[in-house]
C-alpha cells in the first residue's frame, strides 16, 4: 500500500485580479492564462494533497491564496509572502489572522531576482528570517546555483528555522553540467535543517527533454539530502512549459525507482506532509 501523495510545490493565478508582468516574457504563451482551483483538481488525478505556493511578492496575493486554499479541500498548506526588510512580523500575525490563516504553513521571496547574490546574508533580511522562525513556519529557498553559498550562509546563521530548497536551486539541466552547482548542493545539504524539491527540473530542461536528462540532477539530490529530506512538486502550472502534470509526476516516479517502497513514499508525500505539518 502506497503513502499519501502530496505535491509540494503548485501555483495558482488570474491575470484579471492582477498583472504578472513576468507572462509577458518570450515562450510563456502557454500558461498566459488564469489556472484556478478548478484547473489545479482536473490536472492533479491520484493526488491527496497539494503545497500552493506564492507567485508574486504580493501581500494581497497571500491573503486571496489562504482564503482559496480554506475553500478547496485538495489544498492543505500555503507558502505565502511577506516583505522581510519590512515588518514581517506584524505580517505573519496578520496572514495567521485572515481566513484560511491556519493553513499557512512557510513563507518565499522570489530571491532568483534579487540582483545581489549575498542577498540572504543582509542584516535586515536575516531578521526577517527570525520573524518567520518565531512564528512557527518555514522558509522556502528561491535561488539560482550562484546564490547557493549566500543560502548556505543563511541556514547556517538560523539553524533552528527550517529551509526549503525550491526546484534544486534550478540546475543547468539543459547544458547537463554538473559543477559547481552539485558541490555547492551537498554543502547546503550537510546542514540538518534544509530539505529540498525535487521540482522545476523539466522547465530547466526544456522541450525535448528526456528522463535520463534528469537522472543525473534528481541522484544528486537524492545523494546529498535523503528521501527523508526530499519531497515531490510539479511546479504546475509553469511546468507546462516543458511538460504536461501527469508527465512530470511519471518522470519524478521514473527517477524514484531505484528507492524502497518506504523512501518511495517519503518523497512522493511523507517528507512534505511531516515538514510543513500538512494535516492529513
Amino acid at each position: 500500500m502506497t503513502g499519501r501523495r502530496v505535491d509540494a510545490h503548485h501555483h495558482l493565478w488570474q491575470t484579471s485580479v492582477r498583472r504578472h508582468a513576468w507572462l509577458d516574457g518570450d515562450g510563456t504563451a502557454a500558461i498566459r492564462r488564469d489556472f484556478t482551483p478548478a484547473d489545479l483538481r482536473a490536472a492533479a488525478a491520484g493526488i491527496d494533497a497539494t503545497v500552493l505556493v506564492q507567485v508574486l511578492p504580493d501581500f494581497a496575493e497571500s491573503v486571496e491564496f489562504l482564503a482559496i486554499a480554506a475553500a478547496e479541500p485538495l489544498i492543505a498548506g500555503v507558502v505565502g509572502w511577506v516583505d522581510l526588510t519590512g515588518s514581517p512580523s506584524r505580517d505573519l500575525d496578520r496572514l495567521r489572522s485572515a481566513p484560511g490563516g491556519a493553513l499557512l504553513t512557510g513563507i518565499r521571496h522570489l530571491v532568483q531576482a534579487e540582483p545581489d547574490p549575498r542577498w540572504l546574508e543582509r542584516e535586515d533580511v536575516l531578521a526577517g528570517l527570525a520573524a518567520v522562525r518565531d512564528a512557527g513556519l518555514r522558509y522556502d529557498l528561491l535561488v539560482l546555483p550562484h546564490q547557493l553559498p549566500a543560502a548556505t550562509a543563511a541556514v547556517r546563521a538560523l539553524p533552528d528555522l527550517t529551509f526549503v530548497l525550491d526546484h534544486l536551486a534550478k540546475p543547468p539541466v539543459a547544458t547537463g553540467e554538473l559543477e559547481p552547482w552539485a558541490t555547492d548542493l551537498a554543502t547546503l545539504a550537510a546542514e540538518p535543517n534544509v530539505v529540498a524539491k525535487l521540482s522545476g527540473l523539466v522547465t530547466e530542461a526544456g522541450r525535448p527533454w528526456r528522463v535520463e536528462d534528469l537522472r543525473p540532477y534528481a541522484e544528486t539530490a537524492l545523494t546529498a539530502f535523503g528521501p527523508d529530506r526530499l519531497m515531490l512538486g510539479s511546479d504546475w502550472p509553469v511546468c507546462l512549459l516543458a511538460g504536461t502534470y501527469a508527465e512530470v509526476m511519471d518522470a519524478a516516479d521514473s527517477l524514484l525507482d531505484g528507492l524502497t517502497p518506504a523512501e518511495r513514499d517519503a518523497v512522493r508525500g511523507g517528507t512534505a506532509s511531516r515538514v510543513y505539518g500538512l494535516a492529513s
